[in-house]
């Protein structure tokens, strides 16, 4: 039997330790690995409803079940108020429908102007309306405080008697080299989208400590543990997690059914946008992905509030739409210009029906509505 001592699951058996680290490393070891070996399948796995981000989402939310109940183990043993583990039961609650727009991409609502306006993803979420140098302060903060700091200083008998009367439960000091790993990751960004593998290392962490600190508590560990050994739980938690992700990703496709009024509203719309481009005397410079909300108020494109497109409001065209340029899904119209030699291609295009990007850099595909401006090989 494993033994640890509150505030932190600060003594556990090499193995377990082992194990955690591989388990959490696995994803940044993977992510390698892909982006060396196969760039656009790298590319397709960072984008939005994509196995990873969804993996993200049930980390977090998996992570945020598990300290409520060791909350409620914490109250039963101790008698105590449990307001830390209870706080980052919240906090990854919070982070998971965070991760997803709180279903904004799922359902197809139009969020409130204010995030239209202020979010440069346009979409439902309150941390991409903070700026962007406080939320990476954030995150490293919350990444080297909660999973590095605070478990190494509650190795000391001072600091943790003194923890333990605050009613602090720290996460396990073992698994500081992986969030030390996942810390250096994202100051590091060694490839695009790195943020992306980032948040499912650190939504794992926090579901393996979750895991950690309900044993700790000795009443509570067949709830979560049974007769299983800890290595054998993480390591069917890693996969329940990971193959959430990859499950709900293929599902999404499939759940969301094509409607064909908002298909040839998007060709309609797409067509009438190229036209807007092609009216100019200057096409986007290469190298340019950009929403086209955020292109028009980046570049201070003023024809895109009075063209062809935005006079579709008198063809039935809802003004929020128009105004935020928004396809038939309330998702965001987007603007690439890729170059390279005699090669060229400038577009603009819809997720379409099942709201994920499935276009490549070059070329409009699957089930993506859009629009060639320009194309040339």
């Amino acid at each position: 039997m494993e033994k640890s001592r509150l505030p932190g699951v600060s003594q556990l058996r090499l193995s377990t330790a082992l194990v955690s680290n591989f388990l959490l490393l696995a994803v940044v070891i993977y992510a390698a690995l892909i982006q060396s070996t196969t760039s656009d399948f790298y590319y397709q796995s960072v984008q939005e409803d994509e196995y990873v981000e969804w993996a993200s989402f049930w980390a977090f939310l998996a992570a945020g079940a598990v300290f409520v109940v060791a909350a409620m183990r914490q109250r039963s043993a101790t008698g105590k108020l449990p307001w830390f583990l209870a706080g980052v039961a919240l906090f990854c609650i919070f982070v998971a429908l965070e991760e997803i727009s709180w279903g904004q991409r799922v359902v197809a609502y139009r969020p409130p102007v204010y995030f239209l306006e202020h979010n440069f993803q346009q979409e439902l979420n309150v941390h991409n309306v903070v700026g962007s140098s406080l939320r990476k302060l954030a995150l490293k903060g919350v990444i080297l405080g909660y999973g590095v700091l605070l478990p190494l200083i509650a190795l000391l008998p001072a600091v943790s008697h003194r923890l333990s009367r605050l009613a602090v439960v720290t996460a396990p000091a073992a698994l500081a080299p992986s969030f030390l790993a996942t810390f250096i990751l994202y100051s590091w960004y060694p490839w695009s989208f790195s943020g992306e593998w980032v948040e499912l290392m650190l939504g794992l962490g926090f579901f393996f400590s979750a895991l950690l600190c309900v044993a700790a508590f000795e009443s509570s560990r067949r709830l979560i543990f049974g007769s299983g050994h800890p290595v054998l739980v993480l390591s069917l938690g890693w996969i329940l997690v990971v193959g959430l992700g990859f499950a709900t990703a293929a599902s999404s496709r499939h759940l969301r059914r094509t409607h064909p009024d908002n298909v040839e509203a998007a060709r309609l719309e797409t067509q009438t946008l190229v036209k807007d481009f092609l009216g100019q005397e200057k096409l986007p410079k290469c190298g340019l992905h950009k929403r086209l909300y955020t292109y028009q108020e980046e570049y201070d494109k003023t024809f895109l509030h009075r063209g062809a497109f935005s006079r579709l409001t008198n063809q039935g065209l809802p003004r929020a739409r128009a105004d935020f340029l928004l396809d038939p899904w309330n998702s965001p119209y987007w603007l690439r210009s890729r170059c390279r030699g005699s090669r060229v291609s400038v577009f603009v295009y819809s997720f379409g029906p099942n709201r994920r990007r499935d276009s490549t850099r070059w070329e409009i595909v699957e089930d993506d509505v859009g629009g060639y401006i320009r194309s040339q090989d």
